[in-house]
């Protein structure tokens, strides 16, 4: 099936580039799509490049589901894979990278907040995480108040980060820039836990370096509704919303789940997914 999507999504990419070069009268999605700030027939995509399952660079190639969704999304829009540049966008700088148009939008693990919205704009929730723990095996920490006194590591910036803060002070927190280096702290022994959304710590858990090692705790204690990123006023909103919803309905959103956390025994939770866009601003 992904094969079938992406060949429909080249159609689409290459019809859009028909329309332009004829110099259509603008009425049709894939002209629209690739021009004001995506510059031409081409986007720029703020995704993590340390998320197993989500945001993943192996080395030039980019993977994982949020990847597939910005794909999905980018050929929607009348832009093909190939006219996509792939911007690292670590929590503690999407704001930045939105504010100073070093890209167009971002797809990376984006909670949609009130803070946020304040100098950002969102399209979807196109998935709704919750925070959960990742741990040793032989751990017996079940929850977040087993955490007193214990050393936890999350991603400076994240809303993960901020909760344990608010909620959690008695937790000694460690930030680190990636959620590598706080699985790298934690198979040390430095650390007692990693927390961040469920299906981030499915895809950390996945790996083959780290299979058998850890599990996840499975007690999710927040609901993190991913987004995509937009600078403030921009014109997209709708569009993105139009696709993420046609993703949904053709199966391709659920297939890019499952193949993306394979393997680490994970399901999404159906009572809060697949979500509904939120209308735009």
């Amino acid at each position: 099936m992904r094969k079938t999507r992406y060949a429909a999504a080249a159609v689409a990419a290459v019809a859009a580039l028909t329309l332009s070069a004829c110099g259509g009268g603008g009425d049709s999605t894939e002209s629209e799509g690739g021009g004001g700030e995506g510059g031409g027939e081409s986007l720029r995509i703020g995704i993590k490049f340390d998320q197993p399952g989500l945001g993943y660079d192996e080395g030039g190639s980019y993977s994982g589901f949020d990847v597939d969704v910005a794909k999905y999304v980018a050929a929607e829009l009348g832009v093909s894979e190939e006219n996509i540049e792939w911007v690292e966008a670590p929590s503690a700088n999407r704001e930045n990278l939105l504010a100073n148009e070093q890209v167009d939008m971002i797809f990376a693990t984006y909670s949609i907040t009130d803070t946020r919205k304040e100098t950002v704009d969102f399209a979807g929730p196109y998935f709704v995480a919750g925070q959960d723990l990742l741990v040793p095996t032989d751990s017996d920490i079940t929850g977040p108040e087993d955490l007193e006194g214990k050393n936890l590591c999350s991603v400076t910036g994240s809303t993960s980060a901020q909760k344990i803060k608010d909620q959690y002070p008695g937790v000694q927190l460690v930030e680190q820039p990636g959620y590598a280096e706080c699985v790298t702290a934690m198979g040390g022994g430095q650390i007692d836990a990693v927390t961040t959304d469920d299906i981030i710590l499915a895809g950390l858990a996945a790996q083959e370096a780290n299979a058998g090692k850890f599990k996840v705790v499975g007690n999710t204690f927040s609901e993190e509704r991913y987004g995509v990123g937009l600078p403030k006023g921009s014109d997209r909103c709708g569009d993105i919303n139009s696709a993420i919803t046609k993703m949904i309905g053709d199966g391709a959103w659920e297939e890019a789940i499952t193949s993306n956390t394979e393997g680490a025994d994970y399901t999404f939770n159906a009572e809060l997914n697949p979500p509904e866009p939120e209308p735009c601003a």
